[in-house]
């Protein structure tokens, strides 16, 4: 049996139905009954646990053959990402108590850049977890492809995809979502001797006009890239709402610099197989 966190969102749902598909006995671990409702009618065990609450996760975990770790995300996190400490503490002492057979844990790409940014909150996941005696794989994606939702819109109504990765012809490691929990379920799964560190990206690398015109071909109509001016960023994302936009900056920066990346070489980064124009046709749908 495996429990999964976040299995109501995109890659944690994606590693409960692989897992299914497949035979597993999963354990959904949700915040309350009602989003665990659909997975339980889907056969699923429901755990209810905060991922705050270390001895509540330790029960939810308890008895598990491998547990997939989901960080709830922060975007506007308070500085020192206090949030993400009080998670990793939970998660550290829970894992530590129930110890499991094997963990895969969401990271992200760029976990080892020593800079300050909104990604960071993983790489203190990672140093945490690493120092527990316990197998576990720190899964670490391309820039998600499903973040693409928040501009259908736009492309839609006004022909244009504004993007925050520049230059526009440069091309970005991305992947699915369903890439992404089709290969941490192949991970809890697999038998044998873990791997450390599994960095993920798409059967290609993608560029904000690439991504255009996969708009194009999936809309039928004319979609335009535009750089969104960097000057504008912190002004805009307050504007959204954020209180401290600073570490969603240093990460765009992260990218657009290249220093968020990969830690491995090209040849080493495993491949996932869902492109852009097939994400981008199930977020129009």
């Amino acid at each position: 049996m495996y429990a999964i966190t976040g299995i109501t969102g995109n890659v944690g749902g994606a590693v409960a139905r692989t897992l299914l598909a497949h035979g597993h006995a999963v354990r959904a671990v949700v915040r309350d009954a009602a989003k665990g409702k659909a997975w339980s009618d889907a056969g699923c065990e429901i755990a209810i646990a905060e991922m705050e609450d270390a001895a509540v996760l330790t029960r939810a975990f308890t008895g598990a053959e491998g547990v997939f770790i989901l960080p709830p995300p922060n975007f506007d996190p308070t500085p020192g990402f206090p949030e993400a400490r009080a998670v990793i503490d939970a998660v550290s002492r829970a894992l530590a108590a129930a110890r499991p057979a094997r963990v895969v844990c969401l990271s992200t790409v760029g976990a080892q850049a020593t800079q300050s940014n909104l990604l960071s909150q993983r790489t203190l996941m990672e140093d945490a977890l690493a120092a527990l005696p316990l197998p576990v794989t720190f899964l670490r994606p391309a820039w998600f492809l499903d973040n693409l939702a928040w501009d259908v819109a736009q492309a839609r109504e006004q022909g244009v995809f504004a993007s925050f990765l520049q230059p526009l012809d440069r091309p970005v490691p991305m992947v699915a979502a369903a890439d992404v929990g089709r290969v941490a379920a192949e991970l809890l799964a697999k038998e044998g001797a873990i791997e450390r560190i599994v960095e993920l990206e798409g059967p290609e690398r993608v560029s904000p006009n690439a991504i255009s015109a996969a708009f194009s071909t999936v809309l039928g109509r004319p979609v335009q890239a535009e750089a969104v001016p960097r000057e504008t960023w912190g002004s805009l994302f307050r504007a959204q709402g954020m209180k401290d936009p600073m570490p969603r900056i240093q990460m765009l920066d992260g990218f657009n610099e290249g220093w968020i990346t990969f830690e491995g070489d090209h040849a080493a980064v495993r491949k996932g197989e869902v492109g852009v124009v097939e994400v981008i046709r199930s977020l129009v749908r």
